[in-house]
């Protein structure tokens, strides 16, 4: 990473799957899509392959050194004889003297109108050779590249892979890349996504621009393994995602972070040192095949897998049932959108512990005459038999009795699918959810409303919001 920055039906629902140990892949992703285990051994292998040609070249990967010349050779080769299309890109104005090319790969397949782009910096700075940053991104780029190739699925968007020179003296190859293109073919990238710094010691679990469209896929994977991502903002505007940003073009992407410390709410979430550096070897001689986190690495590589399969694997002929990412910040850990509503329910309430995460939305507990409500728009998957609105509520209440003085519904464009009250209290947190099945293929508002009346409060706490299907 460039050292510089530039500028519901009643009832209980059907329980997720539980988080995958520490170190693992999941048995099944989020998703009918089925990506690919992406091999650690063979991203290991690749990043063997880069430590090699930094000890023949002076102990560096630098841009304009042979040790990125070299590197630049050994992507290509495999890339070329997995059938990709392969292109060098000389960078001839804005680079470093001597810099050497991007390295571009197209596979031949999918709508050439809608790419999905991923990308990672392949140089490294003098100090060292580089081998979290940002020989792990380049590494488990390569490997998808190849994995992707040996699936062969069928494509219905375009996958287009690059590995950018001269990043480290200020994001140059990407910029040169992205700004030589025409408006045509920039309109044609649907998104970029970035992967910089991935396998960080004392690292995080960060996604860029985390609660944007783009970035719905990478956080969705992420989260079905508990890591509970935050956003990534070490890195705004310090790697060559910005080259794409500064032109429109939608990007996300994962970090675990550089020179910045770990706080200590984040080692309690993630384990490590608080108070330390996410990588203590940043840009530095000691930044070698011992800087690497095997776990960060192995649950990045999967999660680029995931998302090239999100984004560009099958027909695309509504016949997919893919809920992982249709709720966006369903666990109120990142500020307030994409909900609407009364918003300021959302936050972290003292004395009230979120389900999960910190966050949560208290609607009601005003002991007065309100209503309160959040909700947001969204796609329930065309090829889902069954569609599940899951979500965790925790009702408290000062009323007594059966009657229900206080309701808390679930509507869908406006018509109640469900409905809980004061007399559903007690018990903590419990899983609930409504029935989506008959709005397959549609887009819809989901609303989340909590009704008083003029005394006596019940509070309806909400938190974990997700769509499940089959």
């Amino acid at each position: 990473m460039a050292g510089t920055l530039l500028a519901l039906v009643l009832g209980l629902g059907t329980l997720p799957a539980a988080a995958t140990p520490s170190g693992t892949s999941p048995a099944s992703t989020p998703t009918a899509l089925a990506a690919p285990d992406i091999s650690l051994t063979a991203v290991r292998a690749h990043l063997d392959e880069l430590s090699a040609a930094a000890a023949r070249n002076g102990g560096n990967r630098r841009s304009t050194g042979q040790g990125y010349r070299d590197s630049v050779a050994y992507v290509k080769g495999k890339l070329q004889a997995a059938g990709y299309t392969v292109t060098e890109q000389p960078c001839t104005s804005g680079c470093t003297s001597g810099a050497g090319p991007n390295l571009i790969a197209e596979w031949p397949q999918g709508d050439a109108s809608a790419v999905y782009m991923f990308g990672a910096h392949l140089d490294g700075v003098s100090a060292g050779p580089g081998m979290n940053d940002n020989g792990s991104g380049s590494a488990a780029l390569l490997e998808n590249a190849l994995t992707l190739a040996r699936e062969n699925p069928e494509l219905r968007n375009r996958v287009r892979f690059a590995w950018w020179t001269d990043e480290e003296q200020g994001l140059n190859g990407s910029d040169f890349y992205v700004r030589t293109l025409s408006s045509a073919e920039r309109s044609r990238i649907k998104a970029y996504y970035n992967f910089d710094m991935v396998a960080s010691l004392n690292g995080g679990y960060f996604v860029n621009h985390i609660t944007s469209a783009a970035a719905a896929p990478m956080k969705a994977y992420w989260d079905s393994l508990g890591l509970r991502p935050e956003e990534n903002t070490e890195g705004a505007g310090r790697s060559d995602d910005y080259s794409f940003e500064r032109y429109g073009i939608p990007t996300s992407g994962y970090a675990m972070g550089a020179s910045a410390r770990k706080t200590s709410a984040q080692a309690a979430k993630w384990g490590g040192t608080s108070g330390a550096a996410y990588d203590p070897c940043y840009h530095r001689s000691c930044d070698t095949l011992s800087n690497i986190n095997t776990t960060g690495l192995d649950r990045a590589a999967d999660g680029i897998a995931y998302t090239v399969w999100q984004q560009a694997v099958g027909t695309g002929g509504g016949g997919t049932c893919d809920p992982a990412a249709v709720v966006g910040n369903g666990g109120f850990e990142s500020g307030t959108a994409p909900w609407t509503g009364t918003t300021a329910v959302i936050a972290a309430h003292t004395g009230r512990a979120a389900h999960g995460g910190t966050r949560l939305a208290w609607l009601g507990g005003n002991g007065s005459t309100s209503t309160e409500s959040v909700g947001q728009t969204v796609t329930v998957p065309a090829g889902c038999t069954r569609a599940s609105l899951d979500f965790w509520l925790w009702i408290e209440t000062a009323e007594s009795g059966s009657r229900a003085y206080d309701t808390f519904s679930v509507r869908v464009n406006g018509s109640t699918l469900a409905t809980w009250s004061n007399v559903h209290a007690g018990g903590g947190w419990t899983q609930r959810s409504a029935d989506l099945s008959a709005y397959a293929g549609q887009t819809v508002t989901v609303t989340f409303t909590a009704t008083e009346d003029h005394s006596l409060q019940t509070g309806f706490l909400l938190d974990d919001v997700s769509l499940s299907g089959a």
